[in-house]
């Protein structure tokens, strides 16, 4: 459409947008005035300060992943990464930069989006958590010190904390919600439950999910889709994917196996 885009809220906040596809001749806007005029390159990264009041012309299909961060998610982030609140970001307008991280971090992500029915919601929080303190500790301008807590979560804390994750085995429960229930940070749950467990939550749910599937495949005679359902993922191929990552075959030849080992022992 000709013309400027809408505006967004004015806020503490930033956009980190990854370019999936070129645009040429993008008019970038700030505070009113346009800051630049260039071409957008696939596999590009731009930054967005919503108190800037950015804009854009948009006249031509575009197709990016945005992130939204919030200055306090930033702040909460650098004090547990770096031990340092941040008093902004460092970037140039309109102006786009090569980021291998994000651009590995987004294109995680796009698996997840392309398959939302199998998306764990702790996955899409631990890449969130991933991309805020990558932006927080490689363009962030470092203000005060913070004490650092490195430890990890109080034995009865981490007791609570598996028992929530593992009482929605389909993975709808987000970092938030848990994390909550400590009234803690995400940031500071996710790496506390990590030093606790040697695991961050997304992958103790999926291990949690595969020693579900084992025990029902062990006493129970079960159709496999049955079975993968019952443990949380989405269908029986989403199942035997992840299963025979974690375990190096597939369930129907852990089953076959174990059918056998129990034939002999007998």
């Amino acid at each position: 459409m000709p013309g400027l885009s809408g505006r967004f809220t004015r806020e503490e906040a930033y956009l980190v947008s990854l370019k999936l596809r070129d645009y040429t001749e993008c008019e970038c806007w700030e505070r009113g005035r346009c800051v630049i005029k260039s071409d957008i390159r696939a596999g590009a990264t731009y930054l967005y300060d919503l108190e800037r009041d950015p804009q854009y012309v948009i006249n031509k299909p575009y197709h990016s992943i945005f992130f939204y961060l919030t200055r306090s998610a930033l702040d909460d982030i650098a004090g547990q990464a770096i031990g340092s609140r941040i008093s902004g970001l460092l970037y140039q307008p309109g102006v786009g930069v090569d980021d291998l991280v994000i651009r590995h971090l987004g294109s995680s992500l796009m698996q997840a989006l392309h398959r939302p029915e199998e998306a764990n919601q702790l996955f899409v929080d631990h890449t969130m958590i991933a991309v805020t303190a990558h932006i927080a500790q490689d363009y962030g301008r470092r203000s005060r010190r913070v004490k650092l807590t490195r430890g990890g979560l109080a034995p009865r804390q981490t007791r609570l904390a598996c028992q929530k994750i593992e009482s929605d085995l389909s993975g709808r429960l987000s970092m938030a919600q848990i994390a909550a229930e400590f009234d803690l940070s995400v940031s500071h749950f996710s790496r506390a439950f990590r030093v606790s467990t040697g695991l961050p939550p997304h992958q103790w749910l999926l291990r949690q999910r595969v020693k579900v599937a084992q025990q029902l495949m062990t006493i129970r005679d079960l159709p496999l889709a049955e079975i993968a359902i019952s443990a949380g993922f989405a269908h029986q191929s989403h199942f035997t994917r992840v299963f025979s990552s974690l375990v190096g075959v597939s369930p129907a030849a852990w089953r076959r196996e174990m059918r056998r080992s129990g034939k002999n022992e007998s």
